[in-house]
């Protein structure tokens, strides 16, 4: 897999896709990976560069350095920072369950962002979001929480109670994947501090608000891609769109937060309708 060095440490991501094409970043969730989009990536348009960085919230596998800001408005700089050390421009930014990136505007460092694609994600005030964000906030409290609480995730019938991933998705997530969002932060202390770091962050509703809001400057092409789910709010969506100044609202049936595993060919046909859009 290859890697970038940024402030944070040693980042790495997948490519696939064709290497010449427009960029598309995949960003994924809290306690997850590039996995995330495995099945619907196969549904994807051809001709676009894919690329899936690794984020340091509890799927990854090499550890940040041992003083990287990992808070959320840290987090938020190594998804920026990543576009930078690759060069990117005029990118189509695909956000999923984190909304951190939502705040890019708000720091001033969506200058790569062409376009803007927001999959149910946490926005407005919903940090974390809903009970299962909650639930997930008190399990990494220490790294041996985390351990447990990763633990608990790679049982199915466990997974599938709605304070876990019950609310998350709507389709049992297949074991392949749980097992690849796992496996490292169970194998190794340091990840789990790193997630551990970022549960840290403290959040200010009023501040998030504020923060989210400023997308009204984002000017760019934008679609927000919703679901009717218990966890992000469905005026969330619709308050999203019409923020954005040229956002649109489109709802995957049949799905919960991540629709991409939920509904594959349903998120990845939307995706690939909005590239090609002018």
């Amino acid at each position: 897999m290859p890697s970038v060095d940024i402030d944070a440490g040693t980042l790495e991501y997948r490519e696939e896709g064709d290497p010449t094409g427009p960029a598309v970043v995949l960003l994924h969730g809290l306690l997850m990976n590039p996995a995330q989009w495995d099945t619907a990536l196969p549904w994807l348009p051809p001709g676009y560069r894919y690329l899936l960085p690794v984020l340091p919230i509890g799927g990854h596998r090499m550890p940040m350095s041992e003083g990287a800001d990992l808070t959320l408005p840290g987090m938020v700089g190594i998804v920026a920072d990543f576009l930078d050390a690759l060069d990117l421009a005029d990118v189509t930014l695909v956000v999923t369950d984190w909304g951190g990136p939502l705040f890019l505007t708000d720091l001033g460092r969506d200058k790569r962002v062409g376009k803007l694609v927001i999959c149910p994600s946490e926005a407005f005030d919903n940090f974390p979001p809903g009970l299962p964000g909650k639930v997930a906030w008190l399990a990494a409290r220490t790294t041996g929480t985390v351990w447990l609480a990763m633990r608990q995730l790679r049982v199915g019938w466990l997974r599938r109670q709605r304070v876990i991933f019950g609310m998350m998705a709507k389709k049992p997530v297949p074991q392949q994947v749980v097992d690849d969002w796992t496996a490292a932060g169970l194998a190794g202390k340091a990840v789990r501090r790193d997630l551990v770091k970022y549960c840290r962050s403290r959040f200010d509703g009023a501040d998030l608000i504020r923060a989210t809001n400023r997308l009204a400057e984002f000017d760019r092409p934008a679609l927000v891609l919703w679901s009717d789910n218990p966890v992000m709010p469905a005026e969330h969506g619709r308050r999203l769109a019409e923020l954005l100044p040229r956002g649109r609202l489109q709802i995957v049936d049949d799905a919960y937060v991540l629709v991409m595993l939920d509904q594959p060919e349903r998120t990845a046909r939307a995706i690939g309708d909005f590239l090609a859009a002018d």
